[in-house]
């Protein structure tokens, strides 16, 4: 599998739990970061192994701030560079606010065939605690222009949020299920470094469901949403059969991947050596611009990736999915000290039994809440 994923990190504002590479929109000269992504584009396809296109994402920051006319460059630069599989996806992300809604025809047209709406709450006091500008009337109308405009949509919601309830989650959830969407990808909050929720977490202002209220609230999550026909495909994204993101599923099967835009990350085979490489992008949108501009390059960082490295970052993708991880894909096998430890997480009915049929090493729901700490005795 192959993706592309395209970074827009301007926002019209900072949500204080985001830690994503994202700043709030200035005036900027849209043509010049369009000239900046096609160019990073054709200098990347020069330099990797020949593919064909599995999927586009437009992630950010807010890329349902691009013009439709914008977005149509990208995908058929994208397009005429590399091969594509018949029915490639192109998704998109896109905040619920009116402007955003009124261009998704437009999108559309471009050849976005997949959007995924960053929603957040259903619950207007939450949406504004969560920093988000829009109400849940402006959702979901965005969510009904959506899903009447492409043939995929999915959404995004937040949960345990300060002083939310066993309850008040099931009714909300239940209600994010009754629209009949594809896919839907639920996350619990966490507080990050360096996010304006940080410090007021820090000082008790700020106070979130505790491990054990986490944990029912991740299990109730499944249940209802299994017994709506979406169940888990990884840790937080939940689809109906076949609606699985493409280009998320390309991340954790470990597939390769370009990632354009500023702070961006990929992992490509080179067409040198076929080495595969990990590159990161500059991660400050003008110094980013300005690279490519006057240097032909937007890469911070270009770093070979040894087969320890590969290793590990394939068991921590691969992890991720409800349905595991082949082992005789991987680039080498488990060493004696790090079967002991897989035997180690069977017994705490952390891992599901392994035989010598069953080649997936798959975590069960419990080992899944604790991927972290699982990953971590692992490869201590």
């Amino acid at each position: 599998m192959f993706s592309l994923y395209i970074h827009w990190p301007f926002c019209e504002s900072k949500c204080p739990y985001c830690d994503f590479n994202s700043h709030v929109l200035r005036t900027i000269s849209e043509e010049i970061w369009i000239d900046a992504i096609i160019a990073e584009l054709t200098r990347t396809h020069r330099i990797m192994q020949p593919h064909t296109l599995h999927s586009i994402f437009f992630g950010g920051g807010t890329p349902s701030l691009m013009t439709p006319s914008a977005v149509e460059k990208v995908i058929t630069a994208a397009t005429t560079l590399w091969q594509t599989v018949p029915n490639l996806e192109i998704s998109m992300e896109a905040n619920p606010g009116s402007v955003e809604a009124e261009r998704f025809i437009g999108y559309q047209q471009a050849g976005v065939n997949r959007l995924s709406l960053g929603i957040q709450a259903l619950n207007d006091e939450d949406l504004k605690t969560l920093g988000r500008k829009h109400s849940v009337a402006e959702a979901l109308k965005a969510l009904d222009i959506a899903q009447n405009t492409f043939k995929r949509v999915s959404f995004d919601l937040i949960y345990a949020r300060p002083h939310q309830t066993l309850e008040a989650w099931e009714k909300e959830l239940s209600f994010a299920l009754s629209f009949g969407t594809e896919h839907l990808s639920l996350y619990q909050l966490t507080i990050e470094p360096g996010t304006a929720f940080a410090p007021l977490h820090q000082r008790g202002e700020l106070i979130i469901p505790a491990e054990n209220e986490a944990y029912h609230l991740f299990k109730l999550t499944d249940a209802l949403t299994s017994e709506k026909g979406l169940p888990a495909y990884e840790i937080s994204n939940h689809a109906r059969a076949g609606a699985e993101c493409q280009h998320n599923l390309t991340y954790w099967n470990y597939g390769d991947y370009v990632g354009i835009g500023p702070g961006a990350h990929g992992r490509i085979h080179q067409i040198s050596d076929d080495s595969r490489i990990a590159t990161q992008q500059i991660k400050a949108p003008e110094l980013w611009a300005h690279a490519v501009t006057k240097n032909g390059s937007g890469d911070q960082s270009v770093i070979p990736l040894t087969i320890e490295e590969q290793f590990q970052e394939q068991i921590m993708m691969g992890l991720r999915l409800t349905a595991g991880i082949d082992q005789t894909i991987l680039v080498r096998s488990f060493t004696e000290k790090e079967e002991m430890r897989l035997l180690t997480l069977q017994t705490e009915g952390l891992l599901m039994p392994l035989t010598q049929a069953q080649k997936q090493l798959q975590l069960t729901p419990k080992g899944l809440l604790l991927l972290n700490a699982v990953l971590r005795y692992i490869f201590d």
